[in-house]
């Protein structure tokens, strides 16, 4: 019942920088969490930051703290990634991820989370 639609990836140099959006929508859509996570070619797919709808608590990865930044627009119902600084081994597939309220368990891990997006491709060369 819930959609997750990610966008903003794209192709950048070591340094710069891009900015994903994750849009959810969904007849009454509720959420506790947003969260990114990451997949690079062969590799698990791995945390990388999550939000609290309510509050707006952040949870970061040391991978990317200090780097990126996670926000959200209630009113929206949309989830951003703000990157900066991009190093090469961020080259991943970027995935958007929503805990419904009656979910609990580890911000960190996949099995947190019952709705995903589909991905969006994220390309840093050096």
């Amino acid at each position: 019942q819930v959609q997750l639609v990610e966008s903003g990836g794209g192709l950048v140099q070591a340094g710069g920088s891009l900015r994903l959006s994750c849009a959810a929508s969904g007849r009454a859509f509720s959420s506790s969490l947003m969260a990114w996570f990451r997949s690079a070619p062969g590799k698990e797919r791995e945390f990388v930051t999550a939000i609290t709808w309510s509050v707006g608590t952040t949870l970061y990865s040391d991978a990317v703290k200090g780097r990126f930044t996670i926000s959200r627009d209630n009113s929206k119902n949309t989830a951003f990634l703000q990157m900066n600084s991009l190093k090469p081994e961020d080259t991943a597939v970027y995935y958007c991820a929503s805990s419904s309220p009656l979910m609990s368990g580890d911000a960190t891990s996949p099995l947190r989370y019952d709705y995903w997006g589909q991905g969006t491709q994220v390309t840093v060369s050096s």
